[in-house]
Parts: C-alpha cells; structure tokens; sequence
C-alpha cells in the first residue's frame, strides 16, 4: 500500500514537546492528543498500532522533530541517536523488544524530549496509570480515525 500526506497538523507546543500530532492518509487518519511527556501505547494486537506506527514515520520524513524507530533498528545505534536527541518527539514501536532497563530508566528520565513508546510492558519507564493509553479506531465517513483512549 502506498500512502501520501494530505494534511499534518501539530498544535499547542510546550516546552518539550506538542499536545496533539494530526496527520491523514488515503483512508486513515491519526489524531493523537499527547498529556505527558511519555505516552505509553498498549493493547491488543490487530488494534492497528504498528499500522499507525508506518503513518508515524511517514510524516518523520517530512518533519525532522520527530524520530521513529522500530525492530528494523536493532541493529542499528538507535540508542545513541535517542540519548543524543534535544526537543524531538521520539515514536519507539516493538518497545519490548528495543528497549533494555537502561534506556527504560534514560526515558523515563528524559526532559529534553517526548516520547510515545508502543509496547506491552511498561515497567521501568515510571508512568503513572494515566500515562498508559490504548489505540482506538472507528470508521468515520469511510475513513479510518485512530484515536487513543486511557487504558485504566
């Protein structure tokens, strides 16, 4: 499937990072509204996460204040390039997979930038349960709007 960016929208900055990331496609749209600095995505699979993960990085390519990492990064020195980042919003899918005790400990921490973590265990990166959404999506109009709701 291919996929181009009609619309993207990022309203209310905060020091850190945004409060709301918009971004449609053909038949998608993903319109998240960001309350913390780390936003911890869990839930099913088939809930459409990774799905929303590749619009995600789409836009990344088109907006340099958002990095995207994935499986495919194992290998590659992602660490680094997140320990490294200042004002970015960091979108980490596989979480479970990427992210050791270490760098659960470095996010967790981290003031310099804002992240949404897509996992299904989110020890060690201190949220509270407020900070711990699920994906949500309805068809609205033939179009496909995630959205995200508490997950407690």
């Amino acid at each position: 499937l291919y996929f181009t960016i009609v619309d993207c929208v990022f309203t209310d900055f905060f020091s850190v990072g945004l409060n709301r990331i918009q971004t449609r496609h053909t038949s998608f749209q993903v319109d998240l509204h960001l309350e913390n600095n780390i936003t911890f995505l869990g839930g099913d699979s088939g809930t459409g996460r990774s799905t929303m993960f590749s619009f995600l990085k789409e836009l990344s390519a088109e907006d340099k204040r958002i990095k995207c990492f994935n499986y495919l990064d194992w290998n590659k020195s992602y660490k680094s390039s997140i320990k490294r980042s200042k004002g970015k919003l960091i979108i980490i899918d596989d979480a479970d997979i990427l992210l050791d005790d270490a760098m659960r400990s470095y996010i967790a921490l981290d003031g310099n930038n804002q992240y949404i973590i897509i996992g299904r265990n989110p020890t060690g990166l201190l949220l509270n349960i407020d900070e711990v959404y699920e994906l949500q999506n309805e068809n609205v109009d033939g179009i496909t709007l995630f959205t995200l709701k508490k997950s407690f």
